[in-house]
Protein backbone atom coordinates (compact mmCIF):
# COMPACT_ATOMS: atom_id res chain seq x y z
CA UNK A 1 0.00 0.00 0.00
CA UNK A 2 1.28 3.50 -0.88
CA UNK A 3 0.30 6.91 0.19
CA UNK A 4 -1.00 9.57 -2.44
CA UNK A 5 2.66 10.29 -3.34
CA UNK A 6 3.53 6.95 -4.37
CA UNK A 7 5.91 6.32 -0.74
CA UNK A 8 4.97 3.07 0.57
CA UNK A 9 3.39 2.71 3.85
CA UNK A 10 2.99 -1.10 4.07
CA UNK A 11 2.73 -4.49 2.66
CA UNK A 12 0.61 -7.53 3.41
CA UNK A 13 1.33 -10.87 4.63
CA UNK A 14 2.83 -12.74 1.87
CA UNK A 15 0.66 -15.26 -0.18
CA UNK A 16 2.18 -18.50 -1.83
CA UNK A 17 2.60 -17.65 -5.89
CA UNK A 18 -0.49 -19.55 -6.99
CA UNK A 19 -2.76 -17.10 -5.19
CA UNK A 20 -4.17 -14.47 -7.24
CA UNK A 21 -4.36 -11.26 -5.51
CA UNK A 22 -8.33 -10.83 -5.67
CA UNK A 23 -8.48 -14.02 -3.63
CA UNK A 24 -5.56 -12.65 -1.10
CA UNK A 25 -7.47 -9.17 -0.79
CA UNK A 26 -10.74 -11.11 0.20
CA UNK A 27 -8.65 -13.18 2.71
CA UNK A 28 -7.50 -10.34 4.23
CA UNK A 29 -10.86 -8.46 4.23
CA UNK A 30 -9.09 -5.37 2.79
CA UNK A 31 -12.38 -4.06 2.29
CA UNK A 32 -13.87 -3.95 5.55
CA UNK A 33 -10.55 -2.33 7.07
CA UNK A 34 -10.73 0.11 4.34
CA UNK A 35 -14.67 1.23 5.43
CA UNK A 36 -13.31 1.10 8.73
CA UNK A 37 -10.47 3.60 8.72
CA UNK A 38 -12.64 5.82 5.77
CA UNK A 39 -9.91 5.45 3.06
CA UNK A 40 -10.52 4.30 0.08
CA UNK A 41 -8.25 2.66 -2.79
CA UNK A 42 -7.40 2.07 -7.11
CA UNK A 43 -6.99 -0.89 -8.11
CA UNK A 44 -6.51 -2.47 -11.33
CA UNK A 45 -8.59 -4.07 -13.81
CA UNK A 46 -7.66 -7.18 -11.66
CA UNK A 47 -9.60 -6.50 -8.80
CA UNK A 48 -12.76 -5.73 -10.55
CA UNK A 49 -15.66 -7.44 -8.47
CA UNK A 50 -13.65 -7.32 -5.17
CA UNK A 51 -15.75 -4.30 -3.99
CA UNK A 52 -18.74 -5.60 -1.71
CA UNK A 53 -20.80 -2.60 -1.72
CA UNK A 54 -21.95 -0.72 -5.33
CA UNK A 55 -23.95 2.26 -3.59
CA UNK A 56 -20.63 2.66 -1.38
CA UNK A 57 -17.89 1.95 -2.92
CA UNK A 58 -14.07 1.90 -1.68
CA UNK A 59 -12.39 0.35 -4.24
CA UNK A 60 -12.34 2.11 -7.59
CA UNK A 61 -11.33 -0.06 -10.71
CA UNK A 62 -11.20 0.55 -14.41
CA UNK A 63 -13.97 -0.56 -16.54
CA UNK A 64 -13.47 -3.26 -18.73
CA UNK A 65 -14.72 -4.14 -22.18
CA UNK A 66 -17.41 -6.61 -23.11
CA UNK A 67 -17.68 -8.83 -26.40
CA UNK A 68 -20.33 -7.01 -27.35
CA UNK A 69 -20.20 -3.75 -25.41
CA UNK A 70 -17.13 -1.55 -26.36
CA UNK A 71 -16.17 1.01 -23.85
CA UNK A 72 -17.45 4.81 -24.38
CA UNK A 73 -15.08 7.58 -24.47
CA UNK A 74 -16.15 8.56 -21.41
CA UNK A 75 -15.38 5.22 -19.81
CA UNK A 76 -11.98 5.27 -21.65
CA UNK A 77 -11.42 8.43 -19.92
CA UNK A 78 -12.55 7.41 -16.32
CA UNK A 79 -9.86 4.46 -17.35
CA UNK A 80 -7.06 6.56 -18.10
CA UNK A 81 -7.91 8.68 -15.17
CA UNK A 82 -7.61 6.08 -12.84
CA UNK A 83 -4.49 4.69 -14.33
CA UNK A 84 -2.89 8.03 -14.15
CA UNK A 85 -3.88 8.37 -10.41
CA UNK A 86 -2.14 4.70 -10.00
CA UNK A 87 1.22 5.67 -11.59
CA UNK A 88 2.24 6.71 -7.84
CA UNK A 89 1.52 3.40 -6.68
CA UNK A 90 3.48 2.11 -9.03
CA UNK A 91 6.53 3.82 -8.42
CA UNK A 92 6.44 3.15 -4.65
CA UNK A 93 6.44 -0.54 -5.88
CA UNK A 94 9.06 -0.16 -8.27
CA UNK A 95 11.49 1.38 -5.74
CA UNK A 96 10.81 -2.01 -3.90
CA UNK A 97 11.05 -4.52 -6.70
CA UNK A 98 15.01 -2.64 -6.91
CA UNK A 99 16.31 -5.13 -4.55
CA UNK A 100 17.57 -8.18 -6.19
CA UNK A 101 16.84 -10.52 -3.85
CA UNK A 102 13.00 -10.62 -4.98
CA UNK A 103 13.75 -12.07 -7.92
CA UNK A 104 15.01 -15.33 -6.12
CA UNK A 105 12.88 -15.74 -3.29
CA UNK A 106 11.96 -19.14 -2.72
CA UNK A 107 10.51 -19.58 0.72
CA UNK A 108 8.23 -19.92 3.16
CA UNK A 109 5.76 -17.03 3.07
CA UNK A 110 5.87 -16.10 6.88
CA UNK A 111 9.77 -15.79 6.30
CA UNK A 112 9.07 -14.09 2.88
CA UNK A 113 6.67 -11.52 4.97
CA UNK A 114 9.44 -11.20 7.20
CA UNK A 115 11.94 -10.06 4.57
CA UNK A 116 9.20 -8.03 2.94
CA UNK A 117 8.67 -5.82 5.67
CA UNK A 118 12.83 -5.88 6.66
CA UNK A 119 12.86 -4.56 2.56
CA UNK A 120 10.49 -2.02 3.04
CA UNK A 121 12.02 -0.22 6.34
CA UNK A 122 15.03 -0.17 3.96
CA UNK A 123 13.59 0.83 0.91
CA UNK A 124 11.64 4.13 2.83
CA UNK A 125 15.04 4.65 4.22
CA UNK A 126 17.03 5.23 1.33
CA UNK A 127 13.80 6.93 -0.53
CA UNK A 128 13.92 9.37 2.33
CA UNK A 129 17.57 10.28 2.45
Amino acid sequence: MTDVCGNLVGISAAEPGRSSEITTARHNKITGHLREASLGALADLGFVGLDDDPDDPVIVTGRRATRGHPLTAAQKEANRLVSRERAANEHGFTDLKNWRILTKVRMNARHATTLLRALLVLTNAEVHR
